[in-house]
């Protein structure tokens, strides 16, 4: 008798019991039966679309299966989808390992452990570690130990080469005019930090420092990262986007010393815009990392924001999050990321800004972009790209049978916003949690009055 013919005959039995489904896949997967398992993922799937664990479970057998472009295409969307859903982040770590993609790799592994400590993959650790590129420090080396307790510093590791130059410093020529919609965020922005940096002789008058901390909250794919850069665009400055896979690193201290450098690059290029994405996964709630080295990580952190190590004058810190509920109240001081914004998905005026900005340059034919703006209610500016992308698919498959170049319409783009769910849904079903029971500091006051609910 097979192991897996108890679960069998019980999802006989019952056959949409979705956890009992869940077990028989994994089960299978488990003794390498690709076929049955994707068979009883793609039932759950039928019985709920929006399943997680179903969905990486196929992009596993994806992979196991050789198909491994395919597998990280669907990984990849499902995390857009679900961006907190560690499962996939670790496969998609696993993914990237298996093609080389080392980088990569580590930044999706960080990212796995950061929502779920739990989640440690040794063997993955291993394969990372024995694959480190000459630059990186040699396994048999002692590892480097944080000070103190208060992670790196200058003086702890001084002749070490930077993991960052110039090089990486921007420009940016992105401005606010180019960005559909989001007036009234945008006003808030000039009126909390391009004003200030645009006039600093009159705040320094009055002994205030320029610069400072700026958090970007809310959904995925509606602009934190687009206005972070515009910003810079706006009062000129020097730009420099951080990615946690430029300061992650598996060697304990290494993190605190890419970190410190990636601010003294940014001090010594003042004015210049300091940006964090996924801001979250560096600066956790320490209550959550009890036993863990990024602890250090997070005081150096907050060492940096202070100027306890550096001169901060010019220096116009900002960061981004989906998850503003695991970030640590230590960043929310006065000093820290004191000023607050929370981007919401576009309004309806909002939405036919945008699509006013992506039909140019594109083979359109009269689009009624007040029909698609009003037809596409909770789509955030990555959910109308991608209804963009469905159209031009389709749009292309035509061009190619016929052809000739195929004009899309008001119809090819309402068609596609049928096929597009909004991605802001999910997130808001979090947040609204969050901002009902867990708001005695008003953090989530926007977050409400979005909703529609009375504090």
């Amino acid at each position: 008798m097979s192991k897996l013919d108890p679960l069998r005959q019980a999802v006989a039995v019952s056959p949409d019991n979705l956890p009992l489904l869940l077990l028989l896949a994994q089960a299978c997967l488990d003794e390498w039966s690709l076929n049955e398992a994707r068979s009883a993922f793609e039932r759950v799937l039928r019985l709920d679309a929006e399943r997680p664990e179903a969905k990486v479970g196929i992009a596993r057998i994806l992979h196991l299966s050789g198909k491994t472009s395919e597998a990280v295409v669907r990984v990849e969307a499902l995390i857009a989808q679900y961006p907190e859903f560690a499962p996939a982040h670790l496969l998609l770590a696993r993914l990237h390992a298996g093609e080389g993609n080392l980088a990569a790799a580590r930044t999706s592994y960080a990212r796995a452990l950061s929502l779920d400590p739990t989640g440690q993959d040794h063997s993955l650790e291993k394969e990372l570690q024995s694959r480190a590129p000459k630059s990186e420090a040699p396994r048999d080396e002692p590892e480097k130990v944080a000070v103190a307790g208060q992670g790196w510093t200058p003086e702890s590791d001084a002749e070490d080469k930077p993991s960052v130059d110039s090089s990486d410093i921007e420009r940016p020529k992105l401005t606010f005019a180019d960005i559909g919609g989001m007036e009234t965020i945008k006003e808030e922005i000039r009126m909390k930090i391009i004003h200030p940096l645009k006039n600093p002789q009159l705040f320094k008058a009055y002994g205030k420092k320029i610069g400072g901390g700026v958090l970007l909250y809310g959904p995925p794919g509606c602009g934190k990262t687009l206005l972070s850069r515009a910003t810079a665009g706006e009062i000129k400055a020097n730009f420099l986007s951080i990615g946690i896979h430029q300061i992650l690193d598996l060697y304990l201290g290494n993190s605190e010393k890419n970190l410190h450098q990636l601010f003294e690059l940014a001090r010594t290029h003042a004015p210049a815009v300091l940006f964090f994405d996924e801001v979250d996964a560096l600066a956790a709630d320490r209550n959550d990392l009890k036993r863990s080295a990024g602890r250090t990580l997070i005081n150096q952190f907050l060492a940096e924001m202070d100027g306890n190590v550096g001169d901060n004058d010019g220096l116009l810190i900002l960061g981004a999050t989906n998850a503003p509920w695991h970030l640590d109240p230590a960043f929310r001081r006065p000093g820290r990321f004191d000023r607050i914004l929370f981007v919401p998905p576009p309004d309806e005026t909002a939405r036919r800004a945008i699509i006013e900005v992506m039909v140019k340059d594109k083979p359109m034919d009269r689009v009624d972009t007040a029909a698609v703006a009003k037809r596409t209610k909770d789509f955030s500016g990555a959910d109308l790209k991608a209804v963009f992308d469905v159209a031009i698919e389709r749009s292309l498959a035509r061009a190619m049978q016929e052809g000739r170049v195929i004009p899309l319409g008001t119809d090819d783009l309402l068609k596609s916003a049928k096929d597009v769910k909004p991605s802001t849904k999910a997130w808001f079903e979090s947040a609204k949690n969050y901002a009902i029971y867990s708001n005695q500091s008003g953090f989530y006051d926007d977050v409400l009055e979005f909703l529609g609910i009375k504090k």
